[in-house]
């Protein structure tokens, strides 16, 4: 069996994320929102059957032309498994389980690969997988992925790669892996597709600290800037704030807003030397919850919750699941979360 070539992955993902109505739904590999399939993805995973999830769902369903539903690994499978936006079959067109790929999750598609690493994000080659706990994307050359996700737009998106650095344009997420997917030919693969008309990613000059667009952070200075390049900046307070943009080679090119309860005043451009990157926060991290945050959907918590320490269960861009000797507690912001000793 003929295996699909990285240049195909890549061009079938990008024509996904620019040419068709997507939405992020929990365990759907392609299946048009209409018909049956809208009540089969309400209730075919607990995370869709959250109220709001289910809301974006239903608001979703019966278009035309018609919404389709992705996760992050159902993207690959997805596409691997044929999936061609045949709105009258089930799943898209694609056929559950085939061409060899088995019906696996992000985390155990990574263990599958070859020339797995950490380092060397600028060699990649398109089609590689570029993973973090929980979450999975395909590189498609130009320092860009293509990732399924409900941060952001909520759907098929194109992002930057930010062990490359930001793109002008693009959301930007830092990955803790890659490598080839053994369901792939990568025989003449390059590390650039030639199919973006972008230009290379331009990163912060002065110190760099690795922050990206939607990191919380620490603010350890006390003056911001009403621009990137502004001679002067006004007092502020420093404290927890979130990452909104970022300007290359800019005198000033982080933008941060304060974040409520994070103690900060911030809001504008700062100098790269007074950002702290939080650590990381992954699964089977020790965590806290900050006083007075809300679940992921806006729900209330109980009152002992914030006084209790949690093991992070899973991880998808900012939504993570917190739990209590593998019971789960919550799913809540990852900015509402502190390391915990």
């Amino acid at each position: 069996m003929s295996k699909m070539t990285a240049q195909a992955l890549v061009d079938k993902a990008v024509d996904i994320a620019k040419n068709y109505k997507t939405l992020y739904v929990m365990g759907c590999f392609g299946a048009p929102l209409t018909g049956s399939n809208v009540s089969r993805y309400c209730n075919n995973h607990s995370y869709n059957k959250a109220a709001d999830r289910t809301a974006m769902i239903k608001a979703a369903a019966n278009q035309s032309p018609p919404v389709y539903g992705f996760d992050c690994v159902c993207l690959i499978k997805g596409i691997l498994w044929g999936w061609d936006g045949d709105a009258s079959k089930t799943y898209g067109g694609a056929q559950y389980a085939t061409a060899g790929v088995p019906d696996i999750g992000a985390d155990t598609m990574i263990t599958k690969c070859t020339g797995v690493s950490t380092t060397g994000w600028d060699s990649m080659v398109i089609g590689e997988a570029v993973w973090m706990s929980g979450h999975i994307g395909i590189y498609i050359g130009d320092g860009l992925a293509v990732e399924c996700t409900p941060k952001w737009e909520n759907k098929v998106q194109i992002t930057a790669v930010g062990n490359i650095g930001s793109k002008s344009g693009y959301n930007t997420r830092r990955w803790t892996k890659h490598g080839k997917l053994p369901y792939v030919d990568y025989t003449g693969a390059t590390t650039d597709s030639g199919t973006q008309g972008t230009t290379q990613p331009s990163t912060p000059s002065g110190d760099a600290v690795g922050a990206c667009v939607g990191d919380t952070v620490t603010f350890t200075g006390t003056k911001h800037y009403v621009s990137s390049n502004a001679v002067n900046g006004s007092a502020c307070k420093p404290g927890k704030a979130k990452v909104t943009a970022m300007a290359g080679n800019a005198k000033h090119p982080y933008h941060l807003i304060k974040v409520p309860g994070g103690g900060s005043t911030v809001y504008g451009w700062v100098d790269a030397k007074d950002i702290q990157v939080d650590g990381a926060v992954t699964v089977g991290s020790k965590v806290k919850v900050t006083k007075g945050a809300k679940t992921y959907t806006g729900g209330s918590l109980a009152s002992y919750v914030y006084n209790n320490t949690y093991t992070v269960m899973q991880v998808d861009g900012d939504r993570v699941v917190i739990g209590l000797n593998g019971v789960v507690t919550a799913a809540v912001n990852s900015k509402d979360l502190t390391l915990a000793g």
